[in-house]
C-alpha cells in the first residue's frame, strides 16, 4: 500500500494507548474509519474508549485478537508483539500493518519554499536515546532551526508533522518496536547508540531485536552513525543499503581518526565534516559542556568541591548528538551553545543530594543492564540498589564488571534472587542486604535508603541504577525515582 486516499478507508488501530489515541483521532481526522481494538478492559480504558466514541470512532474492548470485516489497513501502538493473533489474521488476509511512525512518514508535508518535508535525524540504541536526542534538539535550536525531540520522547511525532507552524527539522527518538513498524522509514541520517540484549520477549532473539535497530540506517541520505566501541552498531551500518555518498562516522570516547568523533585532551572533536580530514579537526566544545555535569552541593547550599566530570556514556551521546548536527550542517559554536543548554530530565544520573559526606544518585531509569553498567561505572566505591522485575535478563556480566567498585549492595523487587546469585558468583566478598520484602511504595523505599545510608562511608555514592523494571514495587521508574529522591530528603532531616 502507498500513501493511500484515507477518506472512508476501514483502518484499525491496535491498542488505546497514547499512541493508539494519537493515531486514530488523526485517521479520523483524515477521514478514515476508523475502529480501535485493545484485549483489556477496566474504567481507564472505558473512559478512553467513550471519548473517542464521541468523535466517531469505533471502540471493541476485550478483542484484540480478531480482525474487524473490511479492514484495508492496521495501524499498531509500538508495544503490540508481531506474533499477535491480529497481525496473524492480517496476513493471511494481506491487510498491511504499520505503526504510528509509520503513518506519520507517509503524512509528512513538504516545507514551505523547498518543496521537500522537514529532514529527520533519528536515534536508537538500547540506551541513551531520549538523553541524545534531547541533547540534539538543544544543539539544533542553537543553530536556530525550528526542532523538537519527538517519537518515543516529547511531542507525538504525528502531532510534529502535522503542526500547523512546520519545524525545520526533527530530532527522533526510535524505538526497537516502532523500527519494527516502519518500512518506509528513510532518515536523513541516523545514529545507533549500542546494542545489548533488551525486549527480547518481544523479539524473540537478539538477531531479531538487532535486526530492528538497524532499520534506522535504511535509506540514510547523508551519515550513518555508530559507536566505535560496539562492533555490533558498525555491523548494522555495513547491512544497510544507503543513498550513494552516505557516510559512515563513528563516535568514541578515545581520539578520532578521520571521519570519526572523539576527544582530545577534554575536548570534543570532529574529523568527519572538516575539509582535509585527514590533517584537520573542528574542536566542538569541552567535556565539561556536557550536562551533567553539576555542582556537587551539601545540604546548606554551600558549593562541596569542584565540578563532577560528565558520566562517559553522556559524553559518547553527546558526541552522537553533535555527529548528526553536524551532518545536518550545524556549525561548531552552535554545537558548545547547545550542550551547554541541555539539562537532562529526571532520573538520569541525577544528585538528588550529599548527606553526612554521602552523594545519593537516582538513575531510575536504568532498568535494563547495560544502562547500569554505565551507571556504575561513573562512580566508586558504590552502595548499589538493584532490583525489580529482571525481563528475563541475567547479570553475571553486570556484577563481574562492576564487583571493584561496589562497597555494598542493597537488593530489592520480585527478582532479587537473580542477581544476588550473581554477586554469589562474581563479588562473594561484597556485603549484600535484600530490603523491603513484601513493602511497596514510600514504606519500601524509606527502608531502602535507611539500609545503603547504613553501609555507606563519607565520600561513598548511594546508587539507584536497578538494572530492573519498576512494576513489581512502584508505579514507574518515575515514581520509584521521585521516592528515592524524597526519602533522601528525609534522611537529611533526621
Amino acid at each position: 500500500m502507498t500513501n493511500p486516499d484515507f477518506a472512508k478507508l476501514p483502518v484499525v488501530v491496535a491498542g488505546l494507548g497514547v499512541s493508539g489515541i494519537s493515531a486514530a483521532r488523526v485517521l479520523r481526522g483524515l477521514g478514515a474509519r476508523v475502529t480501535v481494538v485493545d484485549g483489556g478492559s477496566g474504567p481507564g480504558l472505558t473512559t478512553r474508549a467513550a471519548e473517542l466514541e464521541a468523535q466517531g470512532v469505533t471502540v471493541r474492548l476485550g478483542d484484540g485478537a480478531s480482525l474487524p470485516e473490511g479492514t484495508e489497513l492496521i495501524v499498531t501502538s509500538p508495544g503490540w508483539a508481531p506474533d499477535s493473533p491480529l497481525f496473524a489474521a492480517a496476513e493471511a488476509a494481506g491487510v498491511p500493518v504499520w505503526g504510528d511512525v509509520e503513518l506519520a512518514w507517509r503524512l509528512r508535508k513538504p516545507l514551505p519554499g523547498t518543496g521537500e518535508p522537514a529532514p529527520w535525524l533519528a536515534v536508537t540504541g538500547t540506551n541513551g536515546k531520549t538523553t541524545t536526542v534531547q541533547m540534539l534538539a538543544s544543539i539544533l535550536t542553537a543553530a536556530g532551526k525550528r526542532t523538537a525531540a519527538v517519537g518515543n520522547v516529547g511531542v507525538s511525532v504525528l502531532d510534529a508533522v502535522l503542526a500547523e507552524e512546520p519545524y525545520d527539522v526533527l530530532a527522533v527518538e526510535l524505538s526497537s518496536y516502532q523500527l519494527h513498524w516502519a518500512p518506509s522509514l528513510r532518515p536523513h541520517s541516523a545514529a545507533v547508540l549500542n546494542l545489548a540484549p533488551d525486549h527480547l520477549d518481544w523479539h524473540g532473539s537478539m538477531e531479531a531485536y538487532a535486526a530492528d535497530k538497524g532499520r534506522i540506517y535504511q535509506g540514510n541520505a547523508v551519515a550513518c552513525v555508530y559507536n566505535l566501541a560496539d562492533p555490533a552498531t558498525e555491523a548494522l551500518v555495513r547491512e544497510a543499503d544507503v543513498e550513494e555518498g552516505c557516510r559512515a562516522i563513528g563516535f568514541g570516547l578515545g581520539a578520532p581518526g578521520p571521519s570519526n568523533f572523539g576527544v582530545v585532551d577534554g575536548l570534543l572533536v570532529d574529523r568527519a565534516f572538516v575539509e582535509d580530514r585527514a590533517n584537520n579537526a573542528a574542536e566542538l566544545g569541552s567535556v565539561d559542556d556536557v550536562s551533567p555535569p553539576a555542582a556537587r552541593l551539601r545540604p546548606s547550599g554551600e558549593d562541596a568541591g569542584p565540578r563532577r566530570p560528565a558520566a562517559p556514556h553522556n559524553i559518547a551521546n553527546a558526541l552522537a548528538a553533535a555527529a548528526l548536527a553536524r551532518a545536518y550542517g550545524v556549525e561548531p559554536k552552535a554545537v558548545r551553545e547547545g550542550l551547554r543548554a541541555f539539562r537532562p530530565d529526571a532520573h538520569r544520573i541525577a544528585e538528588v543530594g550529599v548527606v553526612r559526606e554521602v552523594t545519593y544518585i537516582d538513575d531510575s531509569k536504568a532498568t535494563n543492564t547495560h544502562a547500569a553498567a554505565a551507571s556504575l561505572a561513573a562512580y566508586r566505591p558504590v552502595v548499589w540498589i538493584a532490583g525489580g522485575l529482571a525481563k528475563g535478563a541475567t547479570f553475571d556480566d553486570l556484577v563481574g564488571g562492576a564487583a571493584e567498585r561496589l562497597r555494598a549492595v542493597v537488593l530489592i523487587g520480585e527478582d532479587r534472587a537473580v542477581i544476588r546469585e550473581a554477586l554469589e558468583r562474581h563479588a562473594p566478598d561484597v556485603p549484600v542486604i535484600e530490603a523491603a520484602e513484601g513493602q511497596t511504595g514510600a514504606v519500601a523505599m524509606a527502608e531502602v535508603v535507611r539500609t545503603a545510608a547504613s553501609l555507606a562511608r563519607s565520600g561513598d555514592t548511594v546508587l539507584l541504577a536497578p538494572a530492573c523494571a519498576s512494576m513489581d514495587m512502584f508505579t514507574n521508574y518515575g515514581e520509584r525515582g521521585d521516592l528515592f529522591a524524597a526519602a533522601v530528603r528525609e534522611l537529611a532531616d533526621d
